[in-house]
């Protein structure tokens, strides 16, 4: 489980996808990596399989493979980088588990005073879990919705993660990994489950 605070940013320096496997060769900006341990690469959870000082290496199921903007990515693109969160640590952000649910496109980007307005589309399948003041995780970063409309939504991001994170340097239709809220997800799943009982 993820916090949507970004650590670091890294680099993709390998792709490999052969006979149906990919995996992502990356910049290692961490002191203390573990084979074996979960690694948000732009909000997606991924697992350490090789590591060295200056590199470690994810496999990507197809499942993921298709629901995220991996298929985007290319050598030198640059990432977002999480790893899983402590239990004895601080807990700043939202519940992001690293589970991609869709991907989502930016239609706009508009100065605010100290800030960025960003705007970006959604599916109607993902629309419900959207709430104005809710939580929202874009390729990894947690951020506070500020107004959704029937296939769009908006978010705002300050100067720090604007520097901090790869969201700062998003172009008009370039695709961003979207994570709906867990706590919206099962509080709708299970408002469902009660509806179809009544």
């Amino acid at each position: 489980m993820f916090t949507g605070i970004v650590q670091n940013i890294g680099k993709i320096y390998g792709i490999e996808h052969t006979k149906g496997n990919y995996q992502l060769i990356v910049e290692n900006k961490f002191s203390s990596l573990k084979k074996g341990e979960s690694v948000a690469i732009d909000g997606i959870c991924l697992t350490v399989t090789n590591f060295s000082k200056d590199e470690f290496s994810v496999d990507v199921m197809p499942e993921t493979y298709s629901r995220s903007n991996i298929r985007d990515f290319k050598v030198g693109s640059l990432v977002n980088l999480e790893l899983a969160m402590q239990v004895k640590k601080r807990f700043d952000g939202h519940f992001v588990l690293g589970h991609v649910d869709t991907t989502s496109q930016l239609l706009a980007k508009k100065a605010d005073r100290n800030s960025t307005l960003l705007t970006f589309s959604i599916d109607e399948k993902y629309q419900p879990y959207l709430v104005e003041k809710g939580s929202v995780a874009l390729d990894g970063v947690s951020l506070t919705i500020i107004d959704v409309k029937e296939d769009k939504f908006s978010v705002g991001i300050i100067p720090y993660t604007h520097e901090k994170t790869v969201l700062g340097s998003l172009q008009i239709n370039q695709t961003v990994n979207l994570e709906t809220d867990i706590l919206a997800k099962y509080i709708l799943n299970q408002v469902a489950k009660e509806n179809s009982h009544a």
